[in-house]
């Protein structure tokens, strides 16, 4: 822990004070957008997708199961991924289990993609010990329509050539991790996207990619935020079975 200035109650409620009031802009600015987000215009697919799922193939109208919006995570988890999905989102997913039930009663079904083949999907989904949805897209174009997987041709843009080319250490350990170069490992992209299901037909209402801080783990973009440390100087993810002392990591 860095060194920190020592104070009085009155100089730390005075200046909790003055945060106070850039916190109350920021989450007003935050309704802001959200109500923007929610008056996006809905586009109806025209295309039908199907994905493999434990309890066989399924179209994203199957998935609603009597709802009328759909949130799916696209954890970065490639068929070329020998060790596992993306620690990162790893660690978001360690998340999703315990409000998967509280988005169900507000008329919304989860649900997790990744490219990986089913049988991929479901050893990695042992090991972490996690119970919600996840299917595969491997045999869909879904990924790639919505911008969530790269081509080879995409993959050439200057963009991540650099990062293939040039990457900083962090990549690099990313790469080892989950067992794929970087041409293949960063073909495959994180992020949301809502649906919603109305008079028969799928809508796409809204989506979120990365780079986006927001992305990111709640342990690490809210709750470290409101430590004295903060979220450190670099984020490099962990599975919750990696750690060096994994037995108490993950409860779960």
């Amino acid at each position: 822990m860095g060194e920190q200035r020592i104070g009085t109650r009155e100089e730390w409620q005075a200046a909790h004070q003055k945060l106070l009031e850039g916190e109350k802009e920021l989450a007003e600015r935050s309704r802001e957008l959200a109500e923007q987000r929610r008056k996006l215009p809905w586009v109806p697919l025209e295309k039908e997708y199907t994905f493999a799922t434990d309890d066989g193939p399924k179209t994203l109208a199957e998935f609603f199961d009597g709802r009328s919006q759909l949130i799916a995570y696209h954890i970065m988890f490639g068929p070329d991924y020998s060790l596992g999905a993306c620690p990162g989102c790893s660690n978001l997913a360690d998340h999703f289990d315990a409000g998967v039930v509280h988005l169900n009663h507000r008329d919304v079904t989860f649900i997790a993609i990744s490219r990986a083949p089913l049988e991929m999907i479901q050893a990695y989904k042992q090991r972490m010990g996690w119970r919600f949805p996840w299917v595969s897209s491997y045999a869909s174009d879904y990924q790639f329509d919505f911008g969530f997987a790269f081509t080879p041709e995409q993959m050439q843009a200057d963009v991540f050539q650099q990062m293939i080319n040039e990457p900083p250490d962090w990549l690099r350990d990313w790469s080892v991790a989950i067992g794929a170069d970087l041409e293949k490992g960063l073909a495959e992209g994180p992020g949301w996207a809502v649906f919603a299901l109305a008079d028969g037909a799928v809508h796409h209402t809204y989506s979120r990619h990365a780079p986006d801080g927001a992305l990111l783990a709640p342990y690490y973009y809210q709750l470290l935020d409101q430590t004295p440390n903060g979220r450190g100087e670099e984020f490099r993810a962990t599975r919750h079975d990696e750690y060096e002392n994994a037995a108490i990591a993950h409860p779960g």
